[in-house]
């Protein structure tokens, strides 16, 4: 990449922004496909789209988390042509909960919790909050509160896998230029835990 004379902090700010609609676009593509894929059991997706949901947190803070995880599920709702359905209201519900479990983790244990941890959060938010508007919306019986441990230990097994992952996409983000300050981030992080 040729410049001329140009602002390195205004370069920097433009690469972030070009790198957080790369993260919403990704996001999109993968909760589409992961649509499009056989699954053990009707409800049970892994999230794939999470972990550019984790990426955006730990690189850009906790407003770029609810851009990415909202603007994911309307698109992507948009595309597949759920909008407004109980599919979508089920998703909706469950991001809303997992990124506000994911928030606060993330601001009251910033230097203590790394990508696992907080995807394990918002797993579990998600699955909660996916079933309390199927309570709420679509079966309003209370035995569906008898899926929750279920629920919850896949929540638990999938939040590991997207929080590895992202952890893994992290580490290999912060040696581009647009992420220089991540990788002094992720020094005082490991080493806080050390």
């Amino acid at each position: 990449m040729t410049s001329s004379v140009v602002d390195p902090l205004e370069l920097e700010q433009v690469r972030r922004r070009v790198f957080l609609a790369l993260f919403v676009a990704l996001a999109v593509a993968l909760h589409t496909v992961e649509v499009l894929l056989p699954n053990p059991l009707p409800w049970f997706r892994i999230g794939l789209a999470n972990i550019l949901a984790l990426a955006a947190l730990f690189s850009y803070g906790i407003q770029a988390l609810w851009i990415v995880s909202i603007s994911r599920i309307l698109i992507g709702s948009l595309l597949l042509g759920s909008l407004f359905s109980p599919g979508f209201l089920l998703s909706l519900g469950g991001g809303f909960a997992a990124n506000l479990l994911m928030s606060s983790g993330y601001k009251l244990w910033q230097t203590k919790i790394g990508p696992v941890g907080v995807s394990v959060l918002g797993a579990l938010g998600h699955v909660t909050g996916q079933l309390l508007i199927a309570w709420l919306i679509v079966i309003r019986h209370p035995s569906i509160w008898m899926l929750l441990p279920f629920f919850l230990l896949f929540a638990l097994i999938s939040g590991i896998v997207n929080g590895l992952a992202a952890d893994y996409l992290l580490g290999s983000l912060y040696k581009h230029p647009a992420f220089a300050g991540l990788k002094a981030k992720y020094a005082t992080r490991d080493s806080v835990q050390d």
